[in-house]
């Protein structure tokens, strides 16, 4: 089936839904830093600036990560000089420690974030760190990114499930989270890495962390399909006054410690619900669903989101 236009669904407003939800796009930094072949600054620099064309708002552009830990994303530096900033756009980048930040500083970045776990088992895989010695390495970032003036994200990994550690105690979650907060982060990204969440466990989640005097507003979500629930997990997190989504242009990246992962959810998926129930996104679908199809076309395979294939074959 070639392409086609429809535009958005029909609308059949829900109740108990915000107006308006914004999406956190990570595709060209999350999305794409899996890809086993290093994909062109060029390319990716056209992905953004497409991202933003189709009204995306808040795009996730890279990361400063040592470039021996993830090589797809090398080339920050070069990839921020080279991007075309367009007014109302936040350009955020990940900041693992203080030379990250000092990068980040030197290349004019405004927003910042930092990834944390809530196991111990990934805090060691992930940062080479315990689950308390995290907050050492965190710290400095935060009050130095506060003080040059960045806005600063904390995302928390294995909220709901650890291939390591089996189930996350909710609690243990929110200890976590309220501790990132309370170091001067802004907003805090709820990360479903391998996907095995269902929506009352959203639910049981955002309780606790109410408890620990986390309110809703300063909350994110971030879920991975590998088990088909991102999108029941986003509306759960919806009815729950939860306004930050985050998600991926295509479907694109994966959780490398779970099999049979499919990634992030995808931004196109997303936006059609979203749109279906008369919540606005801001969001050309037509314009994203090309984006991601182009993009599809360079990684040499089909996108794994079901909207684009819906509508562009």
């Amino acid at each position: 089936m070639g392409a086609r236009d429809v535009g958005l669904p029909d609308r059949a407003p829900a109740e108990g839904l915000p107006d308006r939800v914004t999406i956190w796009e990570v595709g060209a930094r999350d999305g794409l830093q899996n890809e086993q072949a290093v994909v062109p600054v060029e390319v990716k620099l056209e992905f953004l600036d497409r991202l933003a064309d189709a009204g995306l708002d808040t795009l996730e552009a890279t990361s400063f990560v040592h470039p021996g830990w993830v090589p797809q994303l090398a080339d920050a530096e070069e990839l921020l000089a080279g991007l075309r900033r367009r007014d109302g756009v936040r350009y955020p980048v990940l900041v693992p420690n203080e030379r990250g930040l000092d990068r980040a500083l030197a290349a004019g970045v405004e927003h910042i974030a930092v990834f944390g776990s809530a196991t111990e088992a990934f805090a060691r895989r992930n940062l080479n760190r315990s689950l308390d010695e995290q907050y050492a390495m965190f710290e400095p970032v935060v009050t130095r990114a506060r003080a040059e003036g960045l806005d600063v994200r904390a995302y928390v990994s294995m909220c709901f499930g650890d291939p390591w550690e089996g189930p996350v105690p909710a609690a243990r979650v929110a200890a976590v989270g309220a501790r990132l907060l309370d170091m001067g982060c802004s907003q805090l990204s709820l990360g479903d890495t391998i996907g095995v969440a269902t929506p009352g466990q959203v639910e049981a989640l955002v309780r606790e962390l109410a408890v620990e005097g986390v309110e809703q507003s300063v909350l994110a979500v971030h879920f991975h399909d590998t088990y088909g629930q991102a999108l029941a997990n986003t509306l759960a997190a919806l009815r729950l006054g939860i306004t930050t989504v985050d998600a991926s242009a295509g479907g694109l990246g994966g959780c490398p410690y779970a099999e049979s992962a499919t990634g992030n959810l995808a931004t196109e998926d997303l936006v059609w619900m979203l749109e279906g129930m008369g919540v606005e996104t801001g969001v050309d679908l037509d314009k994203l669903a090309d984006t991601s199809a182009w993009l599809a076309g360079r990684l040499g395979r089909p996108s794994p989101s079901r909207v684009v294939r819906a509508l562009r074959g």
